[in-house]
């Protein structure tokens, strides 16, 4: 994968706008598109549980936590810490949980899925880069397989996911169980990303 040393637009805006990574205006375009941050959990009116894989340095999160406040319960979980730059102690709230540790591991997911059922999945996870597109792929694939079985696991019937890919491979097969377990399964190439890139997101909405 390059190596981004120049800071484009979105990492301008990002830094004027508090946020540790251009990555955010990614997911602000699949919630303005899509409308995924609904509840779907039964007796939570007004109230939604959101799970974020990946979440370093933080954007996602404090996309979330910006938007919803003390509306939200927002559990999150990468292997490197959250940056603090920016979020002002939001990071710091009861409406937030946050461990550093190994999706893949079984104490880590005890512990994730033990703070759900969730409203909403999200992954913005990448896995470690060899410049091997092909090598990439298949590394991006596995993870979002381990993203997909938290939403198997660990969503209310009616929920939502969005994952990160990197294109190639086998990684249809990724959308193609997407689609298996929800209502709508498609993937989308939010405006954000870089043009070079081979990333792309696959949505999920309406959990069977």
């Amino acid at each position: 994968m390059a190596k981004y040393k120049e800071l484009d637009h979105w990492s301008l805006k990002a830094q004027k706008e508090g946020y540790p990574a251009r990555s955010v205006y990614k997911l602000k375009e699949i919630d303005e598109r899509f409308r995924i941050f609904k509840p779907a959990r039964e007796g939570s009116p007004g109230q939604i549980k959101i799970l974020d894989i990946g979440a370093a340095p933080g954007s996602w999160s404090l996309y979330v936590l910006r938007k919803f406040g003390a509306r939200v319960f927002l559990a999150a979980a990468d292997l490197s810490p959250l940056s603090r730059q920016y979020d002002k102690g939001l990071f710091d709230g009861d409406n937030f949980f946050f461990i550093q540790g190994d999706i893949t591991l079984p104490e880590t997911r005890e512990i994730l899925l033990g703070k759900g059922p969730y409203d909403v999945v999200l992954s913005d996870a990448a896995p470690a880069t060899s410049g091997n597109r092909s090598v990439d792929s298949l590394r991006s694939q596995a993870l979002a397989e381990e993203v997909l079985y938290y939403a198997e696991t660990g969503l209310a019937p009616g929920g939502a996911l969005a994952v990160k890919v990197f294109q190639g491979g086998d990684t249809v097969s990724v959308l193609k169980r997407v689609r298996e377990l929800f209502d709508t399964g498609k993937s989308y190439k939010p405006e954000a990303c870089r043009s070079n890139s081979f990333e792309t997101y696959y949505l999920g909405l309406g959990r069977k």
